[in-house]
């Protein structure tokens, strides 16, 4: 819960130097956000997410690692990515933005979060992160008897 409080912190955020805020879970009644609250100084982008396995979140893949990845090439530029809690929407969102920005597979990108933090995308988030990583590498999926993708 630590993140939601952080995100609702203009001060706190200035003194952590923070100049983008990506906002996982965009609208709903913990975690509302504008361009509005944080005024000129930070910039700001949302993406109206549920945590649930039967979520989309596949769409906002790419638009959130361009954001995430101009907040980052941006001089002085330093972003936080936060959601409800911290572990599955924002966590996925990150794991697509080093899949797609870094060219890491999906397991070398959850090794790299897991070194500064403790995640855990739902299971819907995974099997879509996975698609992407298949994706990115050429490979193509295919559906078993039972509906597994693999």
């Amino acid at each position: 819960m630590l993140m939601r409080f952080m995100s609702h912190d203009r001060y706190g955020l200035w003194k952590l130097g923070i100049t983008h805020v990506l906002n996982a879970a965009h609208g709903k009644t913990c975690c509302k956000g504008s361009d509005d609250f944080y005024g000129t100084t930070v910039s700001y982008h949302g993406v109206p997410a549920n945590d649930l396995p039967t979520f989309d979140l596949s769409p906002y893949f790419f638009p959130a690692a361009e954001y995430i990845h101009t907040a980052l090439t941006t001089p002085g530029g330093r972003v936080f990515v936060h959601c409800a809690v911290g572990v599955s929407r924002s966590a996925a969102l990150v794991l697509a933005y080093l899949m797609i920005h870094h060219g890491l597979s999906l397991a070398d990108a959850i090794q790299k979060v897991k070194e500064a933090r403790w995640i855990f995308p739902n299971r819907g988030f995974l099997k879509q992160l996975r698609a992407l990583d298949m994706s990115l590498r050429g490979e193509g999926m295919t559906e078993t008897d039972d509906g597994q993708m693999t």
